[in-house]
């Protein structure tokens, strides 16, 4: 897109020409940016000739996107930056550092590779004060050092990875226009949740659409279930133990999580089609009765993407999976996210991170579509749609924030026991022999 440098002369006469002016989306200095971050750090930075290597998941539109991004670090310093996405990242990486030729910088979304990467030597530390940074300036700062901070070959913890686009899953979706019409109001807490579940039954609707149908993933969507009400009834603690079998999985603790997914999965008042279909109903289907008259469910626990999956046109409004009120745990966000990990050491890699310090490093992704943060100085005027800056809003509210739990547990239980277990348990076997059974396929492997 060409536009106008002239309101940011100075900052690009830093930088190898204006043909950078060429690629970039926005123009410096207009619209409610944070251009005094990007001048401040391109006035700091000068990487002339120097090439930046990044890989990451991400290609299609979202590589587009991120190269968006890219293009005002390299207008900002006279860097050339390559980017190269696969939709086996996962792979590749992995085969790159053992063949001794990995690019500076990758972009994870598990955090458990990472930190697979870290203990093998193949990541170097971020710099000093990182840690401190995104503590001061990340909502639930000690969470995302938390989830970045691993072990190196040495045994010794270090912050390797700095989150950078964050997915949101703890949130209800709704039709404004049927909770208008029927009466209902947005409950503030999970009493209150559970209060409005009962009171829809007894209006004579269904309050829940759910279903766990995804192919070969059959199931998935009640482990983020059991995620969220683990985090709401638990301390954090409690939950980062569970995901690493340091408390197994039969644990009464997790029990007890799982059945409060089975208060809501496992009545037939409460779920459209009866308990019986939920694990039949694939979940993209799931939340189509949100959008029927009548309604035939008032209510749809889904991660943020879910909208594509909505009829077009759709009248839908989502809010924040509450807490107990009466538990006195905060407000704990479930999602997931990318980290940005230094896999071969150079100063161009150095100065990325600290472009990644910048408000105006995420606003440039928020101001088009599918990003949220939660760095607070990040200006949500950006956002393109009211819905973005709510969820945002839900994101930086967040005492907590823990990634999804499935993700962070190795394939065999994450994506499989677990998933399958899910089903059992819709299905009708109690949550203590689903739970002992995922255990007993924990410790097959260990």
């Amino acid at each position: 897109m060409n536009k106008s440098l002239l309101a940011s002369a100075g900052v690009l006469a830093l930088t190898a020409g204006l043909a950078y002016g060429q690629d970039l989306m926005f123009t410096p200095g207009e619209g409610d940016f944070s251009w005094d971050s990007y001048d401040a750090f391109a006035e700091a930075t000068d990487l002339s000739g120097q090439t930046l290597t990044i890989t990451g998941p991400w290609i299609g539109a979202d590589g587009d996107l991120v190269e968006s991004v890219l293009a005002y670090f390299e207008a900002a310093t006279g860097a050339t930056v390559n980017y190269s996405g696969s939709d086996s990242f996962e792979q590749d990486i992995v085969i790159s550092i053992q063949a001794n030729s990995p690019p500076n910088i990758a972009v994870f979304p598990q955090p458990g590779l990472a930190a697979d990467m870290a203990a093998r030597g193949a990541l170097t530390p971020l710099p000093d004060g990182t840690a401190d940074w995104v503590r001061e300036n990340y909502a639930a700062g000690q969470s995302w050092v938390d989830l970045g901070t691993y072990a190196g070959p040495d045994g010794a913890d270090a912050l390797y990875g700095f989150f950078y686009k964050v997915d949101l899953k703890s949130l209800v979706w709704y039709s404004p226009e049927a909770f208008d019409e029927a009466g209902y109001d947005i409950p503030q807490s999970m009493e209150e949740l559970q209060a409005l579940t009962d009171q829809i039954v007894a209006d004579g609707g269904t309050p829940w659409c759910i279903g766990l149908g995804s192919g070969a993933a059959t199931g998935w969507p009640a482990t983020d279930w059991v995620e969220d009400l683990l985090l709401r009834t638990q301390p954090p603690e409690v939950y980062d133990q569970w995901v690493t079998n340091e408390i197994p999985f039969n644990d009464p603790r997790i029990v007890a999580a799982i059945e409060e997914f089975g208060h809501f999965a496992r009545n037939d008042d409460y779920v459209a089609g009866g308990a019986s279909s939920v694990a039949t109903t694939d979940f993209r289907d799931s939340p189509a009765g949100l959008f029927s008259y009548p309604p035939e469910c008032y209510m749809h626990r889904q991660a943020s993407f879910i909208p594509t999956f909505f009829p077009e046109g759709a009248d839908s409004d989502f809010f924040y999976f509450p807490s107990y009120a009466g538990l006195d745990l905060g407000n704990p966000v479930l999602g997931a996210g990318t980290l940005w990990a230094i896999t071969e050491e150079s100063p161009a890699a150095e100065a990325f991170v600290s472009f990644l310090e910048t408000p105006i490093a995420h606003e440039l992704w928020m101001a088009q579509s599918g990003f949220l943060t939660p760095y607070a100085a990040a200006n949500p005027a950006v956002f393109p749609t009211d819905a973005q800056r709510s969820m945002n809003d839900i994101l930086l509210g967040a005492t907590t924030f823990r990634f999804d739990g499935s993700d962070l547990m190795p394939g065999e239980i994450g994506a499989g026991a677990f998933w399958t277990g899910m089903v059992d348990y819709v299905s009708g076997a109690s949550a203590e022999d689903v739970a002992t059974a995922i255990q007993e396929r924990w410790d097959s492997i260990q």
